[in-house]
């Protein structure tokens, strides 16, 4: 489990790897397991800029992009980790690559099934946010996501800033 959501040696010991950027994701992203999992959204930085719209795609017809006092207001100071998302389950087939892939492409635009942490797409250079991740062979990655909230949340009293869900 993570000890430290600040301090990136402490995500790395916790089984953590890949820590790309977006950037150098959407060109490719070969080396994202094909396996579940779990993954984080690391900013480099405290202090970000938000955009009244991004970048994220309208799916099914729903804007992704919501008012930047809520997003002023969803902000944790301090905090790296932005966002923690998961892949797959024990009954589906989605792995770390294709819900990242998907992530991907709603951030450019598409209008593709990833509404969780849509909050991302508005930070101003979220290319440059880094990506990482955890492949899990039998823990389940709902309860996995749902242990690093509830960790994030004792060390930072709010949950990451674009989860808007336990």
């Amino acid at each position: 489990m993570v000890n430290d959501f600040d301090d990136l040696i402490a995500l790395e010991a916790a089984g953590f790897t890949g820590f790309k950027t977006y950037q150098e994701l959407f060109f490719d992203s070969s080396c994202i397991s094909r396996k579940k999992g779990v993954y984080l959204i690391v900013g480099r930085g405290n202090k970000m800029s938000f955009l009244p719209k991004g970048t994220g795609g309208f799916f099914k017809g729903k804007d992704p992009n919501v008012a930047l006092p809520f997003l002023h207001e969803k902000w944790v100071e301090g905090a790296k980790v932005l966002y923690i998302g998961k892949a797959g389950s024990s009954t589906g087939k989605a792995t770390l690559h294709s819900r990242l892939n998907q992530y991907f492409k709603f951030g450019q635009g598409r209008n593709v099934g990833h509404w969780g942490g849509r909050l991302v797409w508005q930070i101003e250079g979220a290319r440059e946010l880094v990506v990482c991740w955890k492949t899990l062979s039998d823990l389940e990655p709902r309860k996995v996501e749902q242990d690093l909230i509830k960790a994030f949340v004792r060390q930072f009293d709010k949950r990451p800033f674009a989860n808007l869900a336990d």
